[in-house]
């Protein structure tokens, strides 16, 4: 019987790729839960009952008991069952001292997050933290990049948690391995695949053809869409800042909470999305950062945020993999008033749209599946100067009500994006039950103040809310014109014959005048 296995994507080969001994490719959430609901006998967390949990779920998420092998002479990864798989090296427990403050947390997330994940097993950990203050204690969790987008994981997450708090644990579904392929078996399957959709060297110029007919059958936009991804900054260097430069492998953490309502109100005042207020407290915070902690000249920088853009169709969501194309977009961190900020990061985001740049960029993913060199020569190229973006921001609306996880209510999630190489901090949002949780992740050496970088955010939102509610709405827009729909030819009816004005009544002559009365006079 034939070993199982399922070729990685070129996309989440490159996320491998990315990786080396100092850049981690590892993606992190951390989830603060009320205790109590999940208090054991010896008055810690029951992380037994979290384990079976986890465990209940897993036949649902199977990347998560399957690891890396990888095909001889070509190197192409893999993944293969697992056979060894053990719940608890994935599902471990650490304890603070009580009582345990966010910082000593913080500074734990900084340790595991300085970490890789090992390669010869599943690529996640899910870190139990007990002893935390306020009766709270923290899960964090850590998935590789090649497994998972941002998105998905929202999904992912989800299969644990519940809209009502409930005790019930299923009993798990027995995992029986299946047969992992030998190298031989590997490289001759591979190779038959090869062959079998084209033949010898043209297997890539068919391909690209044949892909080339797919999408000029969906419509020229999408070449076009490419080539304005293309011609957006990727083949060019982002100017050169303070937190920028030669990262190293440990790192820090820090957090922030805005609240939601205030990201609208901006929001509805200023007639742009919940991006652009994002996009704008990035730029703000950035040059607040620069200015005042670096003593950094902000005029003229050419500063760059990736923010990537999920691609993922709604018949592919909850699917692993990852579904992702990425914007590059230029923030004003030269322009000092908050609301100039917002319109200028509002005109660069339509342009986006207009241009349809997150469509371009699935496409050059798309079409460069038939010649892998190209995602692995991006990857060198980043690594070795090409810095075409300074920073990633990444924004996940979560829901706007309470989840649990068994009868623990989640108070709050901050997430956490790698850092590529030669950037010394990232950004990431993640939105839930009325409240925006901020996520930075730096390097140790290049950003170790790490806490005045979000506190820059900070003001920096603080000073486009204010500036925000001091300006006027904008004027309604106005309703637009009923379209008729997509090939629908246009309507060739005659206007309909005017009808014969109705003759008006004739003008009548004026009555003839009568005498004036007298008026009555007294004698």
């Amino acid at each position: 019987m034939p070993g199982h296995y399922e070729r990685l994507s070129y996309l989440d080969n490159s996320f491998l790729a990315l990786e080396s001994r100092t850049t981690h490719m590892h993606v992190a959430a951390i989830a603060l839960f009320e205790a109590e609901p999940l208090r054991s006998d010896s008055g810690g967390i029951d992380t037994d009952r979290i384990r079976r949990l986890v465990e209940s779920k897993l036949h649902m998420i199977p990347r998560y008991r399957q690891r890396l092998a990888h095909v001889p002479i070509e190197k192409h990864p893999v993944w293969v069952d697992d056979e060894h798989f053990n719940i608890e090296y994935h599902v471990r427990h650490y304890s603070l001292p009580r009582p345990g403050t966010l910082e000593q947390l913080r500074d734990l997330v900084g340790i595991i997050m300085s970490q890789q994940l090992d390669r010869s097993k599943p690529l996640w950990e899910f870190n139990i933290v007990e002893g935390l203050q306020d009766d709270t204690f923290a899960i964090v969790s850590k998935i590789h990049h090649c497994m998972i987008d941002g998105i998905s994981g929202v999904d992912l997450m989800a299969v644990l948690l519940n809209l009502a708090p409930s005790d019930e644990i299923e009993d798990p579904v027995p995992f029986v391995a299946r047969a992992e392929p030998s190298g031989s078996e590997l490289l001759v399957r591979e190779t038959a695949r090869r062959t079998g959709r084209a033949l010898g060297a043209l297997r890539s110029v068919r391909q690209l053809t044949d892909d080339a007919s797919e999408l000029l059958q969906s419509g020229v936009h999408r070449a076009r869409a490419a080539g304005y991804s293309l011609s957006s900054g990727w083949l060019t260097s982002a100017s050169d800042t303070p937190i920028n430069g030669k990262v190293g492998p440990n790192r820090l953490f820090a957090t922030l909470e805005t609240p939601l309502e205030q990201v609208k109100q901006i929001k509805n005042v200023a007639d742009v999305t919940v991006n652009d207020v994002v996009l704008a407290t990035v730029a703000g915070g950035v040059r607040r950062f620069l200015t005042h902690n670096r003593e950094h000249d902000v005029g003229g920088l050419d500063f760059r945020a990736m923010a990537p853009v999920s691609v993922r169709s709604q018949d592919q969501r909850g699917t692993l993999g990852n579904q992702v194309a990425m914007w590059l977009v230029s923030l004003p961190v030269s322009e000092p008033d908050p609301m100039a900020r917002l319109s200028a990061v509002k005109r660069a985001t339509e342009r986006l749209k207009d241009t349809n740049q997150a469509l371009g960029a699935a496409t050059l993913v798309r079409l460069s599946a038939g010649a892998p060199a190209t995602l692995v020569s991006m990857a060198s190229r980043l690594a070795t100067g090409v810095r075409p973006f300074n920073m990633t921001v990444t924004n996940v609306p979560g829901p706007q009500f309470p989840l649990y996880l068994l009868g623990s209510r989640l108070l709050s999630s901050y997430a956490q994006v790698p850092l590529w190489q030669s950037h010394g901090v990232g950004v990431a949002l993640f939105s839930y039950a009325g409240t925006v949780y901020w996520g930075f992740n730096a390097d140790y050496d290049i950003v170790p103040d790490v806490d005045d970088f979000a506190a820059a955010m900070s003001e920096a939102f603080t000073e486009l809310h204010e500036a925000a509610m001091r300006a006027e709405p904008p004027p309604p827009k106005k309703k637009p014109k009923a379209r008729p729909p997509l090939g629908a030819t246009p309507s060739t009816k005659k206007p309909a014959a005017k009808k014969p004005a109705a003759k008006k009544p004739a003008a009548k002559k004026p009555a003839a005048k009568k005498p004036a009365a007298k008026k009555a006079t007294g004698k």
